[in-house]
Order: structure tokens, then sequence, then C-alpha cells
């Protein structure tokens, strides 16, 4: 059976861009880097792609944030892997040592005259609007615009992805989580919250563009499958016709159409299992669009 997949991310607007050698130096060094951490820097940089264009930011800040955010990660590479694939919650002190990958991420960054100009992604990517971030604790106006919106697209996917050590969140929830992250934390009598309300609202239209395509093309999926159904339903119509015909002309016309309506790997005698399946994964699918247009109706309600 035919197997659907789709991606919550792609990397279609990075290449749209016709990276040149001297930036796809700069997104090599993602190769040195875990499967997760790699995967999670990929979503990140794609993230930010987008919430740059719903922004309506110039094209080659768009490109310079997205590499920023390819690279925001890359100080990990010397976390021990004891702490960076730790299957339970870091200790205070392997929180202390996580958070070096951002002055290290830099370090490297300053050391090579092609990473150079994409340092601002490792050093600002942790850090917050309201102060309170790390690793120097920098606020507004010293927080860089890249810095604001690699922090949101990073928090998203590290919430929304399944982790080693804890369970995955709901996008709506996640969503929910930075929103109020945009407003100020009255408890440390801050006048602005940690997150860029835009940004986060460039983000909310990503996800519920996302979302859209994601339901577009289960529909699709879901019309391929009805479609196999009502062939192989048609074999058993042909079947019971073949077994009920009264003439050997007949029960060969049946058999021919029989024949002609089978797939590659598909015998009259395992059709009816194959049908089965067709139509467990369509049940399937349909409950699952189901799902996304509930979660897609509150998306939809979320104010920033």
């Amino acid at each position: 059976m035919k197997e659907f997949k789709m991606d919550f991310y792609s990397n279609t607007n990075l290449k749209s861009y016709n990276l040149n050698e001297s930036m796809r130096y700069q997104l090599a060094m993602l190769d040195s880097l875990d499967v997760f951490t790699r995967l999670h820097s990929e979503n990140v940089a794609n993230l930010t792609c987008r919430i740059c264009e719903y922004m309506h930011l110039k094209e080659y800040f768009t490109v310079y944030c997205t590499i920023c955010a390819y690279l925001h990660d890359i100080g990990k590479q010397f976390i021990p892997s004891r702490i960076l694939q730790k299957n339970g919650p870091l200790t205070d002190e392997e929180y202390s040592i996580m958070k070096t990958h951002t002055t290290i991420g830099y370090n490297m960054c300053m050391r090579d005259e092609k990473l150079r100009p994409y340092a601002a992604g490792t050093i600002f990517h942790h850090e917050a609007l309201d102060g309170t971030g790390y690793p120097n604790g920098v606020s507004k106006k010293n927080l860089p615009l890249e810095g604001q919106i690699i922090r949101v697209a990073d928090e998203f996917d590290a919430i929304t992805a399944k982790r080693q050590y804890k369970s995955h969140v709901g996008v709506c929830d996640t969503l929910k989580i930075l929103i109020n992250e945009t407003y100020p934390n009255k408890k440390i009598g801050a006048k602005i919250g940690k997150l860029n309300p835009k940004v986060v609202k460039a983000l909310i239209k990503v996800v519920i563009d996302d979302t859209e395509y994601e339901l577009y093309n289960l529909g699709e999926y879901v019309k391929y499958l009805e479609k196999e159904v009502n062939r192989l339903k048609q074999i058993a119509s042909y079947g019971d016709k073949m077994n009920n015909a009264h003439s050997e002309t007949d029960r060969a016309y049946y058999a021919n159409g029989i024949s002609a309506l089978l797939d590659s790997g598909e015998t009259f005698e395992n059709y009816k299992t194959v049908l089965n399946e067709y139509i467990q994964a369509s049940i399937a699918k349909k409950q699952q669009m189901d799902k996304l247009n509930e979660e897609l109706s509150k998306i939809k309600k979320l104010k920033v």
C-alpha cells in the first residue's frame, strides 16, 4: 500500500535562495552534530526563514537570519553526550554545562572567518527581551532581531519535538506557551515579555499554513485510498459474478476483469486483506484530519 508521509517542515524555502559555495560551507558544519540536534537545527532554520517572510523582511536579511539559525546550536557538539542525550531532566550542574553551548558556538564562529558573520545565532538564541535569558542576560535594546526570531523558532521546535526526556506537547498548547511569554512577568516587575509578539504572530501564521497544507495532503491521500477501496470492491463484485456465471465465456470475462483490476503484489486470494488495510487506513487518516481541523480551529482563535 502506498505510504503517506507529511513533513511539518520543508527545506524548499532555503533552497529557493540558490545558496552559493560560501553559504554551503556554513551549513556543512551541521555534519558534526548528532542526528537529533541536526534535525532540530534544520527545523529551526526553516521556521526562521518562513517567519522572516511573514514579517516581510528583506531577502538578504532572511538568508542571513536563516543561516544564523542553522548554526545556532553548533556548540552542542562539545557538550558531553551524557548531558545532551540524557533520558531525564538535567540537574542544575548539568544545565549549567548545557548552557555553555551558546558561548562555545560563538567562539567557534568568531575563530572562523566564514562563520564569523553568523555568530549572532549562537550567542543570542537563548536571550530574552526582558533580560532573563542567557548567557549574558541582554535586554531589548541589545538583543538583535535575528536573536528574537531564532529564539521563538527554537523554543517552538524544542517544545513540540518528541525528545528523550519529555513527552510531546501539542502545537496549539505550545503556541499558548509562547503567547504567554510575550506578556511581562509581573512577579519580577518586567515591563516587557521574553518574546517579541510580532515574531510569535508570524509563527502562528506559519503554523496555520502548514496545518492547512497538511490537511490538503491528507485529503488527497484519502481520495487515493477511497479510489483503491472502490477498485478492490469492484474485484469483489466481479468475483461474485464469476462464481454465479452460467457459462465459461462469462466466467472468463469476469476473470479477465479481475486480472486487469489487480495491482502489483495483489492476487484474488489476498485482495480482501488488502481491501481491509485500505479501509482501515482511510478511517485512520480521516480521524487524523478531524483532529487537525479541531486543532486548526483552536489555533485560528489565538490572539497575541
